[in-house]
């Protein structure tokens, strides 16, 4: 047991979560909505602390990020739990059930890393930020030993969590995943305007990419794509996004995602933003990257792996049009 930040003690034992929006009231000897916060004594415990349920050395465009050290592998680590319950998660038997840990320590899984010849540590799989606390003193260390760190997250954090954090972190990719808020509320039992504001905070400290799962017939209507394609580009169309295909999982048995849904919403956002990609596809095409001036392929991608990668100092190397791409 780890003794947790942000939280305040109250009157007969129970403590107030104030990591995320939740905002957990836990009674002595009960747990957060997300589990990983354990009331013992008065005190707010991160149960998880240094319990890893999967370690791999995972392409970088798994996470998926496209824009950041593209053809890299990356050291990637995830705990029990998270703050959400998306009827449709795709990861639930991790993040919805408890499974089996191995112990990693920080000093571990940045030795590993090294090991591994990994660019760095990607907190992934189920929601890093309920496991802050081991996210931040690993994150501290990595970044000492020249490591690389990358969340992917679904944004439901506090801002003051956020903001001490991400002076380690280099890149996220924060899903999106309606534009809302009643979606947030029935089907993932969480709220849009949190997540709207952490991807604002972040975007201006770090590299970020965005990932929305279209689910059939919930968020995937092409008014909610211009919402929130509109709302991106106010805010950066620089900013790279993801349109995954939604399979059924867990709680929801929606058919799966229509291809023709998919290019739809891209064509729309691609009016708009300067990169789009379509996920969970076998389309080719649609994973690469371009140039927004002139329109050559600049990086080639099968799969979770790239074939071909032009991009120099983030520069088209034809027109030498601005390409943001980090480590290029």
């Amino acid at each position: 047991m780890y003794e947790a930040l942000y939280y305040e003690v109250l009157t007969d034992q129970r403590v107030h979560c104030l990591l995320c929006p939740h905002g957990c009231l836990i009674k002595e000897g009960k747990r957060g909505i997300c589990w990983g916060r354990h009331n013992i004594g008065g005190k707010l415990y991160s149960e998880f602390y240094a319990q890893t349920i999967s370690i791999a050395n995972d392409p970088i465009e798994k996470k998926p990020l496209y824009h950041f050290y593209p053809g890299t592998y990356i050291l990637s680590i995830g705990a029990n739990g998270c703050n959400l319950r998306c009827q449709f998660c795709q990861n639930w038997e991790i993040s919805q059930e408890r499974s089996p840990t191995t112990e990693l320590t920080p000093k571990e899984a940045v030795e590993t890393a090294l090991r591994y010849k990994s660019i760095g540590i990607a907190y992934t799989y189920t929601e890093p930020f309920m496991w802050y606390e081991y996210v931040l003193d690993t994150a501290q260390l990595a970044r000492s030993a020249g490591l690389k760190n990358v969340m992917v997250t679904n944004g439901y954090v506090n801002e003051a969590p956020l903001r001490q954090l991400l002076p380690y972190v280099d890149a996220m990719n924060i899903d999106l995943k309606s534009f809302r808020n009643d979606f947030y509320h029935k089907i993932c039992g969480g709220k849009l305007e949190p997540v709207l504001e952490a991807i604002k905070i972040a975007q201006a400290a770090c590299q970020v990419e965005l990932t929305t799962l279209l689910v059939t017939d919930t968020n995937d209507t092409m008014d909610e794509i211009n919402d929130l394609t509109d709302w991106i580009v106010k805010l950066n169309p620089e900013i790279p996004l993801h349109f995954s295909r939604y399979f059924p999982r867990y709680k929801m048995t929606n058919p799966p995602t229509p291809l023709a849904t998919l290019q739809r919403a891209g064509n729309i956002a691609q009016n708009k933003l300067k990169y789009v990609y379509l996920g969970n596809v076998a389309d080719k095409e649609s994973n690469c990257t371009y140039c927004p001036k002139c329109k050559i392929r600049l990086i080639e991608r099968e799969g979770y792996y790239v074939q071909k990668q032009l991009v120099k100092n983030s520069k088209c190397p034809v027109c030498k049009a601005y390409v943001p791409v980090i480590g290029s």
